[in-house]
């Protein structure tokens, strides 16, 4: 698995995994930090084809307020625990936490931010009458 900025070409894919329109995927790519992991191995040619460069899952964060905010991810379970590296390495560098908000009935992705060493730090603002869990991966000691 290679791991990659995104591109507005991966808007389709990246909406597809996420449910939502494309048109506003579009506009997430351009204005967040968007990775994106893609089947292959570090060294994939450029021209190996298309299929090897389609995403399997996608992370989404932006900074703000001091922490880094997950605004969305998506895709197979073993690329996303890899993709949520690149938030909490972004985040350690600025010395800031970074913060995920989950559907309080979505087991899996609550299951993939534990996993990632997330904690949840009680509840969060609803969504179309949805209760939240806030997750909070702390911010680490620069030595």
């Amino acid at each position: 698995m290679r791991v990659r900025d995104a591109v507005e070409a991966d808007a389709q894919a990246i909406a597809a995994l996420s449910g939502q329109p494309v048109d506003a995927t579009r506009e997430v790519v351009h204005d967040r930090s968007v990775r994106v992991a893609v089947p292959g191995e570090e060294d994939v040619d450029a021209d190996a084809g298309p299929d090897l460069d389609e995403p399997i899952a996608y992370v989404a964060f932006d900074a703000r307020r001091g922490r880094v905010h997950l605004t969305g991810f998506a895709g197979e379970e073993a690329a996303l625990r890899r993709l949520l590296e690149e938030p909490a390495r972004f985040a350690d560098r600025e010395g800031m936490a970074v913060e995920a908000i989950v559907d309080r009935d979505d087991e899996a992705r609550r299951s993939i931010v534990e996993a990632a060493g997330f904690e949840d730090v009680g509840s969060g603002p609803r969504f179309d009458g949805a209760e939240t869990v806030r997750y909070r991966l702390p911010a680490t000691e620069q030595g």
